[in-house]
């Protein structure tokens, strides 16, 4: 690593904005299984959080084999369809590209499984500015932020004040607060900023192209 802090981007609402596929594969399993939710519910609140937190207060009163159910009937459309319904956020490949000559060490760091992130990043062709991407495991393993962290930072040898999350939800920032590092909320995802500030971001950045002021600003 350089002596500069190591940079951890989640993916979803933060390098690409995957909101058709999450939603077409939400609602393949909502009719799947019949889950009564509201019509006029846009879902947009499930882009981001692991899927067993989603579909877990989509269904309140369903046990561990119920939402295991609805995450392989998502998952049945998303691995080969749902995966692809997703595109770069505006401006974020040039942000990333000035971060990395810059010298920044760059990272990856997604609830969503690191199979589906891997291919994300080469679909999308990140992979020169991110070569290690780290997610969770198909079992549900490390999709909460802060044991996922807590995972990257032992691998890589991170200390964590020496690093920042950057993140549209507050389960990104709450995870690098549990740590003692660093944050960047990043306002064009899919989490408030009234959710952002209450989590505790250290800083916010409005466009991609901000991100390099808020890092000076830390």
């Amino acid at each position: 690593m350089s002596g500069k802090p190591a940079l951890l981007f989640d993916l979803d609402g933060t390098l690409t904005d995957p909101k058709p596929g999450i939603i077409n594969c939400l609602r393949h399993a909502i009719g799947k299984l019949a889950i009564p939710v509201d019509p006029a519910d846009d879902l947009t609140w499930c882009i981001g959080p692991p899927l067993y937190e989603s579909f877990g207060a989509m269904m309140p009163n369903a046990g561990q084999a119920d939402i295991d159910r609805a995450i392989m009937l998502y998952r049945e459309r998303f691995r080969d369809i749902g995966i692809y319904e997703n595109e770069l956020c505006d401006g974020i490949e040039a942000a990333v590209e000035g971060l990395h000559r810059a010298g920044y060490p760059l990272l990856v760091a997604t609830s969503k499984p690191h199979i589906y992130a891997d291919r994300i990043i080469d679909h999308f062709g990140l992979r020169r500015f991110f070569p290690r991407v780290y997610g969770s495991e198909l079992d549900g393993a490390r999709a909460g932020k802060r044991d996922l962290l807590a995972h990257i930072f032992a691998t890589e040898g991170i200390e964590p004040a020496n690093a920042v999350m950057i993140g549209d939800r507050g389960h990104d920032i709450e995870g690098a607060r549990a740590h003692g590092a660093n944050s960047i909320g990043v306002q064009w995802g899919y989490g408030s900023d009234a959710e952002l500030i209450e989590a505790g971001a250290d800083r916010l950045a409005a466009h991609p192209s901000e991100l390099a002021s808020a890092l000076n600003g830390l």
